[in-house]
């Protein structure tokens, strides 16, 4: 019925809700911004793995959700991070994840990007 009557004012009204969510989100922070920077989104086995590098440790989401902590150990070549279960070695992005002995290669490494 509001909308028969009054169709001009309901779409007004929504446009004005939807630039007023638009306007009060706040602009990612100095922190958020390099986090993003150093996030990459990759395949393991068919599904997704998304890992964040940072000081020292990469940070790991897995495709069941589990949240994994790998801290960097010395090498002669390339990166390795370790838990004592779970190791993340290569060179660059071509790096594989090794758990309880089993490697999976990575694929597709790249900058993560959020699925919409």
């Amino acid at each position: 019925m509001c909308v028969a009557r009054f169709p001009r004012l309901v779409r007004c009204t929504t446009a004005s809700i939807a630039m007023f969510i638009v306007a009060c989100t706040p602009a990612p922070s100095k922190e958020e911004e390099e986090a993003a920077k150093n996030t990459w989104a990759c395949t393991a086995a068919g599904e997704r793995v998304v890992i964040r590098f940072d000081a020292g440790e990469a940070r790991l989401l897995m495709p069941d959700g589990n949240r994994v902590f790998l801290y960097q150990v010395p090498t002669t070549s390339g990166v390795r991070f370790s838990n004592g279960q779970i190791d993340l070695q290569g060179k660059g992005m071509d790096l594989e994840l090794v758990r309880m002995g089993s490697p999976t290669h990575l694929n597709d490494c790249e900058p993560f990007s959020a699925v919409k």
